[in-house]
């Protein structure tokens, strides 16, 4: 596992969101109203919807597509709907913002 610099805090909105590529995945950064900073596969399991178009609400993000909804620190989605996405560990640096997750 390898821990890869990803960007600054300061350049996501609050329940915002960011989007990177590392190793063919699209990665979704989203950053919560309580200043948690969250990462996922950026595809929803239903149609692949893009979560990072999502809106953001407590801990979970809405699919823009079918508006099923993806708890963002384990990936899993609320019934009555069901599957799962791949979560990133995420880590930010308090002195500098830096976010770094770990592939």
């Amino acid at each position: 596992m390898a821990k890869v610099l990803v960007g600054n805090i300061a350049d996501i909105d609050v329940k915002g969101a960011r989007t990177i590529r590392l190793e063919g995945t699209e990665i979704a950064i989203f950053r919560l109203s309580d200043g948690q900073v969250k990462a996922l596969e950026n595809r929803c399991p239903h149609k692949n919807g893009k979560l990072s178009e999502g809106m953001v609400c407590g801990t979970a993000v809405h699919c823009p597509l079918h508006d099923w909804k993806i708890d963002l620190r384990s990936g899993n989605v609320y019934e009555p709907d069901d599957g799962c996405v791949a979560t990133f560990e995420t880590e930010v640096d308090g002195a500098s913002g830096s976010i770094y997750i770990t592939i």
